[in-house]
């Protein structure tokens, strides 16, 4: 049976649920396509979006949103999406030649590795704050990919302490979402890393742990994604609930299905 990603999560536009925290987590495979879901998928439900693309270029993501029938430009001149694009920033902050700016870059801390992210962290809320004028519904913030900033030599500790608090920023105060893409490995070496990922799967009301195949590539089959619910986000003392799929990426969708049940099978 093939279905969407949309149903796997029981997700309703109209029935949007709030105060979670979902981790993209993918293995030895790119879970991109799972940011780009998220991010059209909170942007017609009409929630106002945070993006800290740390990846990829605004171009890249307009590209892939068009294909999924958004917007970005559109919703970023209307005050819906706040974009903060890594690449570029970096960029100034790297070749300001001690130039100082008045508006202060979020990603000022690339300069001094020893500084925390409070500047970014300010800049996400920022972004997301309550108005008297706010027209959208739940705040949302995406980040792509939260890895990067441990290859930038951000401290770890500076960086859990970002993500804790942004969670009890937008989770808690303002009852909004968050949904952080993580590259893990099996390989334990990268001690730093291994902390990073284990914080946001405690945390986290949803993990999508995405992984490409151990048989090497298939035509049919692209991946395979594994959903574990957690039981601290349903009813109390309920145990996770983990369920396995395949999946195969098409232009513009993305096809799941049971396990052994792929066109190369059957």
């Amino acid at each position: 049976m093939f279905v969407e990603l949309n149903h796997l999560l029981n997700s309703d536009l109209d029935k949007l649920k709030q105060e979670e925290l979902t981790l993209i987590c993918d293995i030895k495979t790119d879970g991109s396509f799972l940011v780009h879901h998220f991010l059209s998928f909170y942007l017609r439900a009409g929630c106002k979006v945070c993006f800290v693309a740390l990846v990829q270029s605004f171009s890249h993501y307009n590209i892939v949103a068009q294909k999924l029938g958004v917007n970005l430009t559109t919703a970023k001149e209307r005050g819906q999406l706040v974009f903060l694009e890594g690449l570029k920033s970096s960029v100034n902050v790297l070749l300001a030649d001690g130039q100082k700016s008045e508006q202060k870059n979020p990603l000022q801390f690339l300069s001094d590795t020893s500084c925390d992210l409070k500047v970014l962290y300010d800049f996400v809320r920022n972004s997301l704050a309550l108005s008297s004028t706010n027209t959208w519904k739940c705040p949302v913030l995406l980040v792509d990919d939260v890895s990067v900033l441990l290859s930038l030599g951000v401290n770890t500790i500076h960086l859990l302490d970002f993500l804790h608090y942004c969670r009890a920023t937008i989770c808690s105060q303002l009852e909004g979402n968050m949904v952080v893409l993580v590259h893990s490995s099996d390989d334990s070496e990268d001690e730093e890393n291994e902390l990073l990922v284990n914080y946001l799967c405690h945390h986290s009301n949803l993990i999508l742990q995405v992984e490409g195949l151990a048989t090497g590539f298939c035509k049919e089959v692209h991946g395979q994604l594994r959903i574990t619910w957690k039981g601290s986000c349903r009813q109390k003392g309920e145990k996770d609930v983990v369920k396995d799929y395949q999946y195969r990426i098409h232009d513009k969708t993305v096809t799941f299905f049971a396990r052994g049940t792929s066109a190369a099978v059957l």
